[in-house]
């Protein structure tokens, strides 16, 4: 029946519509409209978020740490402890505008202007006129100049938010020093190790005690159901290898940006600036203004004193002490009227006294390094690869059309897709529903192995629809063979079911062995055989496990020498003699000091996760989803 409907798709297009229109005119177009804002995932003040916001924050997310660090995991990243993880981080950030929004918390233009000025990284998007590259911007970072300004304005707000609480943490001397104590305590220990190893030759076994352990224990000797597979990917780089690019459209490339294939002009100044801030008084900006005015007058008599004037006058605490020096820039790197001021100068040329957000300016043109642009053919090929880079995002959108259509209207195979837009046709075998370690591309992405296994697929050995498995990469695949989840027979694994079955009985024995001499020691202390004598603590193990420095540290100072038994699972059992506590060596100055910023720093978080509480509960944050387990939470933090 769906094969039916696939290939003829387009009739059976051309006798629905008719119905549909008629439908509308009936019942009105409002009663086939889906909630557009997707599935509830969460909500914070009343206002919720949805799953389509969530994919796309977690994708964002995803794509800035591969760029990063592109050595790490798919598989972790994919994971639902790593998207639930993006959700909270969601939330908080709701929260914290919430409570920003509330508080009347705003960010001062003149403060948003100093930050995007020492911003050298927004350098790169200006022209070499001093235009802003919106474009090239957008390009880049994948929002307008206006999303990001406001991105910067929401972050600066909420940090307010926070910053009335951490910022007033403090850490006494009488609070700080029992815990930091407690935190460097030391045990001097002696231990007594019962290693499973030992008795592993104590154990004996029929072949019915294995099989019997077999049975019981049948879900440990699971394979995974598995997958040989075909798939295909679209992705920039294919999309490249369709563009045709000609020395025309290059040439003609390069005159409209020939700026950014060499060095822009750059421009050395020296400054005096006399600081006014843009809402002071105006009986202060005069007063200001005539002081700058002063000194104009000064240096316009003798220019070689304008280093020496802006050592002794100049409120940029920055350039002062260089004489006034700022070295050279570009354009885009100064305020504008700054910019304007200096770039109209002729080298050795002072400027009128100028007038911007921080104060007066006298300025000082020092040297110039002209642009430079090199001849087309140096940098052909660099315009090419741009170019192509350029064309690509273009054609990679015409050829996702193409490629989404076909491996639907071509459902049984992958190869008339793969002929039609050139792509390679690729295979795995041994794929399952979860991610292998080291998986990339497409065998990495959730989404894509969940259309893999879905029904359609396994039953039918159709295509997957075109799955989104990156930035500007889709992904089709079908299954070609399919093997279910198996219990492994007892004999391929009779051999491994037997070293499992020794290793738990040789523990069981040691752990009986261990508490039995515990009790015995307890008793009467003679006899008592432990290593040499350690000191240990939380920074300094000496080799010891975990459980046994716990131990440790946790027996009653007032109690000892003491004895301890500790349980270490498969590694066996250690009876700890607990002989007496080591006083640490009291820090320098300088290491106290440190250890104590560093505890107020613990203070001041929890302080701000308290606070963080607080203010979920007050806006009624909630998750909606189901949150993974502690364990899963873990791998990913």
């Amino acid at each position: 029946m769906f094969e039916s409907i696939r290939k003829h798709s387009k009739i059976l297009m051309w006798v629905l519509f008719p119905l549909i229109i008629l439908s509308f005119g009936l019942f009105g177009a409002d009663q086939y409209r889906s909630d557009p804002s997707g599935e509830k995932v969460a909500r914070v003040d009343g206002k919720d978020i949805t799953r389509p916001e969530w994919d796309l924050q977690h994708r964002n997310e995803v794509d800035r740490i591969r760029q990063q660090a592109p050595d790490v995991d798919p598989a972790l990243l994919d994971s639902d402890a790593a998207r639930y993880g993006t959700l909270e981080r969601m939330v908080r950030d709701r929260v914290l505008l919430a409570a920003a929004t509330k508080a009347n918390m705003t960010v001062s233009e003149e403060r948003l202007s100093r930050l995007f000025a020492q911003d050298t990284s927004l350098n790169a998007f200006r022209t070499p006129d001093g235009k802003f590259d919106r474009e090239s911007f957008m390009r880049v970072t994948g929002r307008t100049p206006e999303q990001h300004e406001a991105a910067v304005r929401s972050e600066l707000a909420t940090q307010q938010v926070l910053l009335g609480v951490s910022g007033t943490a403090f850490a006494p001397a009488g609070q700080a020093a029992p815990t930091l104590n407690a935190f460097y305590d030391r045990r001097e220990i002696q231990v007594a190790r019962f290693e499973p190893s030992a008795f592993a030759s104590k154990v004996t076994l029929a072949d019915a005690d294995v099989e019997a352990w077999y049975r019981d224990n049948a879900a440990r000797f699971q394979a995974p159901e598995q997958a040989t597979v075909e798939y295909l990917v679209l992705d920039l780089d294919a999309a490249k290898k369709r563009v045709v690019v000609s020395d025309a459209e290059l040439k003609n490339y390069y005159d409209q940006n020939k700026g950014r294939f060499g060095t822009r002009e750059e421009r050395r100044a020296s400054h005096i600036l006399i600081t006014a801030a843009a809402g002071a008084p105006a009986a202060e900006r005069e007063a200001a203004k005539a002081k700058a005015t002063q000194l104009l007058d000064q240096v316009k008599k003798a220019p070689n004193t304008f280093a020496e004037v802006a050592r002794k006058n100049s409120q940029d605490p920055g350039s002062a002490e260089k004489g006034g020096d700022l070295d050279f820039v570009t354009r885009g790197a100064m305020v504008k009227p700054f910019e304007d001021a200096m770039f109209a100068l002729k080298k050795g040329e002072i400027s009128d006294v100028v007038e911007s957000d921080f104060g007066y300016h006298v300025i000082l043109l020092t040297d110039i390094k002209p642009e430079v642009v090199p001849p087309f053919e140096q940098v052909r090929a660099a315009i090419e690869t741009e170019f192509r880079a350029q064309q690509a995002t273009q054609e990679f959108a015409k050829a996702a059309e193409a490629f989404t259509d076909s491996v639907y209207q071509q459902s049984d195979s992958l190869k008339p897709t793969a002929e039609k837009l050139g792509l390679t046709l690729r295979t795995a075998n041994n794929v399952s529903r979860t991610a292998a370690p080291g998986a990339t591309g497409p065998l990495a992405s959730r989404n894509f192995l969940n259309a893999l296994f879905a029904p359609d697929s396994l039953e039918r050995k159709n295509n997957t629809e075109a799955i989104e498995v990156g930035p500007s990469q889709l992904a089709a695949g079908r299954v070609t063979q399919y093997t279910p989840a198996r219990t492994i027979p007892f004999e391929e694994v009779k051999a491994q079911v037997r070293t499992q079955l020794i290793s738990e009985r040789a523990s069981a024995l040691a752990k009986a062995e261990g508490a039995a001499k515990l009790a015995a020691w307890e008793a009467k202390s003679d006899g008592a055989s432990f290593g040499a004598p350690v000191t240990v603590s939380r920074l300094e193990m000496a080799a010891q496990p975990g459980p046994v420095i716990e131990a440790a540290l946790r027996a009653d100072p007032a109690k000892l020498p003491a004895l301890v038994g500790v349980d270490l699972g498969a590694e066996g059992y250690a009876v700890v003699r607990v002989g007496k506590v080591v006083p640490r060596t009291p820090p320098s100055a300088e290491e106290a000091q440190q250890e104590r910023s560093q505890f107020t720093q613990v203070i001041a978080a929890a302080e701000n996760a308290a606070y963080y509480d607080l203010l979920k509960e007050r806006f009624k944050a909630k998750i909606l989803v189901p949150r993974p387990s502690e364990a899963q939470l873990a791998a990913v933090r």
